[in-house]
């Protein structure tokens, strides 16, 4: 009996043994011998490269508007006829004007962050001013009669007073300035008739003469 045949079968499967192992060669994976399972050889996953982000920006900070000072000021107009005083809080400024006899306006409105007003009143009273330094300057209209002013700085107890009372059955409405130095210019309005105003004591409020109490003003 020829032995040819199985001679042959164990060529056969060197031969695929040795194709396998080129093909593992190629292909990165490991085969087993011939019968037996072949098993993968899991390829190494590249690295995943950092990712380059965009440095972070930073929040402009959030400008809050300017304003203008907390601020008292009182002086007189340029032709020293009248006395006016100006309080300002909190971007708001109200004002009175006065002439001690009979004419006075009260106004109010906004201030910019720059300390320029432009304040307004009752029968078309107007006030336009700025603040430079520990000065406003400006001009007043009132009863279509325009006067120029300067007014200082105050410190208390000058300032701007008023007080509003019912007392024994009179409506009373009272406006003073206390000037730099202590000079008092003031109207009491005693049921709609206006009146120079007694003075007042500017610690206390009392009013001379009167059953009344003045109190700083503010808007």
């Amino acid at each position: 009996m020829k032995r040819s045949g199985p001679l042959f079968t164990l060529l056969a499967g060197l031969a695929l043994a040795l194709v396998l192992l080129a093909v593992n060669a190629m292909t990165g994976t490991v085969t087993a011998p011939a019968g037996g399972k072949v098993t993968p050889t899991p390829s190494a996953s590249p690295s995943p490269s950092p990712s380059k982000s965009a440095p972070p920006t930073s929040a402009a900070p959030s400008e809050s508007p300017s304003r203008a000072p907390d601020a008292d000021y009182a002086g007189r107009t340029d032709d020293d006829s009248s006395a006016i005083a100006v309080t300002v809080r909190d971007g708001k400024a109200i004002a009175y004007f006065c002439d001690g006899r009979d004419r006075e306006s009260w106004l109010k409105g906004p201030v910019d962050g720059d300390g320029s007003m432009a304040l307004t009143g009752k029968g078309g009273a107007r006030l336009d001013a700025a603040v430079r330094g520990d000065k406003l300057t400006g001009e007043a209209i009132v009863d279509k009669k325009t006067y120029a002013f300067t007014a200082d700085r105050a410190k208390k107890p000058s300032g701007l007073y008023r007080a509003t009372q019912t007392v024994r059955g009179a409506r009373l409405d009272g406006g003073w300035i206390v000037l730099p130095g202590g000079e008092q210019v003031g109207i009491l309005t005693r049921d709609g008739v206006r009146e120079p105003a007694p003075e007042i004591d500017p610690d206390s409020g009392s009013v001379t003469g009167e059953d009344l109490t003045a109190r700083p003003v503010t808007p």
